[in-house]
Order: structure tokens, then C-alpha cells, then sequence
């Protein structure tokens, strides 16, 4: 079973966190909600306290697959500040393991260089990053590139749930999950 790790911060957009969350699970899918504070409580951005599976000094690294970041500004601002998070995103991209980033997470993997030559999408207001760090943007809900999955934002957290599950399980089992939830 493929293990992926999702990592929390304050300020993190609650639905794009927890509904790649959900869809993970029931892939089948062992993923782990990871906080980048000292505790496993999170604020969302919307108020929403969120119980972490464990914090990022409990995780080990190498037992994980994907990397995924979800939005939120303040979020988004906290993840990318986070040093030992930075290495491991960048570790995991040499390394061609899965990262995956929606809303205006995307910018951090712009602004690290991941971007480069790649179609990828994010929150509107964002896509300047984007553009900065040579990606090609696009419109679309979710963009995988190779080993990059990237969603614009809260609206389109389904699809981009979707593409993590493709990813790990194959086409077929995002759909059938997508059919599971009455999606499309």
C-alpha cells in the first residue's frame, strides 16, 4: 500500500487538506495528516481546528511516497517557511517520489524550481509564480506532470483528490471512487 503524507499548517484551506484526505482513505490509500507545529492541533483558515495524525518531528520520511501541500495563504506562507519541509520536498523531487501541491501551494513548488517546463495550475492570483518559476499555467481543475500534481484551488479539491488517487492506484480506482461519491 502506498503511504502519503499530508501536511497541515495554520492557516491551511480546511476542504482542500481534508477532502484529499477522505479520498485517499477510501482508496484504500494509508495516508497521514502531519502538523508543522510542535502539536497536532492546526487552525484552518476558516476557523476549522484540526487534529493532526502526528507532527513532523514524529514522521519518518522514508517510509512516505508523496509529499502533498494544501493551500490556504497563511497556510500556504507557513508551509514554505517551514525549513526541514522545504528539504523534504525538494529531496523527494530529486528523487522522482510524488509531490503534490493545490491552491496557492503550487507557488512553493514554482519558487523551488519544480515547475520548470511543466503545466501546472493554482489559484488564480497566484499563477505569476507560476509563471516566474516556468511553468506553463493552465485553467484545468488538476494537472499531473510526471511526478507533479498540482489543483487550483478549494473548488476543484475533488479533482485534485482524484489525481493523487490516480496516481498511487491507477485510473480505474479514481474512478470508481469518483462514481462512489456521485462526482461528475
Amino acid at each position: 500500500m502506498k503511504r502519503l503524507a499530508i501536511f497541515l499548517a495554520d492557516g491551511f484551506e480546511e476542504i482542500e487538506g481534508l477532502t484529499v484526505v477522505d479520498l485517499c482513505r477510501r482508496a484504500g490509500l494509508d495516508i497521514t495528516m502531519v502538523s508543522i507545529g510542535e502539536t497536532v492541533t492546526v487552525n484552518g483558515s476558516h476557523g476549522i481546528v484540526v487534529t493532526a495524525d502526528r507532527t513532523l518531528a514524529d514522521l519518518d520520511f522514508e517510509s512516505v511516497e508523496m509529499l502533498i501541500l494544501p493551500g490556504g495563504k497563511a497556510g500556504t506562507v507557513n508551509l514554505e517557511n517551514c525549513a526541514p519541509l522545504m528539504e523534504q520536498i525538494d529531496r523527494f523531487y530529486q528523487a522522482g517520489k510524488y509531490v503534490a501541491a493545490i491552491c496557492a501551494a503550487p507557488s512553493i513548488l514554482a519558487h523551488r524550481g519544480i515547475l520548470k517546463g511543466r503545466r501546472a495550475c493554482c489559484y488564480p492570483t497566484f499563477e505569476a509564480h507560476l509563471t516566474a518559476g516556468g511553468a506553463e499555467v493552465t485553467r484545468e481543475p488538476a494537472v499531473r506532470s510526471d511526478t507533479v500534481i498540482t489543483g487550483r484551488g478549494m473548488g476543484c479539491s475533488v479533482p485534485f483528490g482524484l489525481a493523487v488517487v490516480a496516481a498511487c492506484c491507477g485510473q480505474e480506482k479514481a474512478d470508481a471512487i469518483a462514481e462512489q461519491i456521485v462526482y461528475g
